[in-house]
């Protein structure tokens, strides 16, 4: 399996962690980091801006990919397997955009423009 073809494959994985993160059953470590990897995968606006030329992408085929490898990594089996039965048609429309999401996102952009007047300034 190919780079790109295992990160389709985790990046679909992403309804199953978005009920795993609502399963009472979850390690609260990995609820943390589903939380973290559903907020990124449903917000409308990405750490790296899609018209950044090759940069603009990474996410797509990096970032979210690797926070579903995390989260999975801190997931026990059972409850995996549970919840992915259950997540089959959960977004088979695609998936929905939060824009209440988008705001840890924003909050990095602020943080980060706010580093960067300060050492020019």
């Amino acid at each position: 399996m190919s780079l790109k073809e295992k990160a389709k494959q985790l990046k679909s994985d992403i309804p199953t962690v978005y009920l795993v993160l609502k399963d009472k059953e979850t390690p609260i470590l990995a609820k943390m980091m589903a939380a973290v990897t559903v907020m990124y995968a449903l917000s409308p606006i990405d750490l790296i801006p899609d018209f950044i030329p090759v940069l603009g992408y990474l996410d797509d085929v990096i970032i979210l990919p690797f926070f579903v490898f995390l989260t999975l990594k801190l997931i026990p089996l059972d409850i995996w397997q549970k919840n992915s039965q259950l997540s089959e048609d959960i977004w088979k429309n695609g998936k929905p955009k939060k824009w209440y999401y988008a705001i840890p996102i924003v909050g990095i952009w602020i943080v980060l423009l706010g580093i960067v007047v300060k050492f020019m300034g």
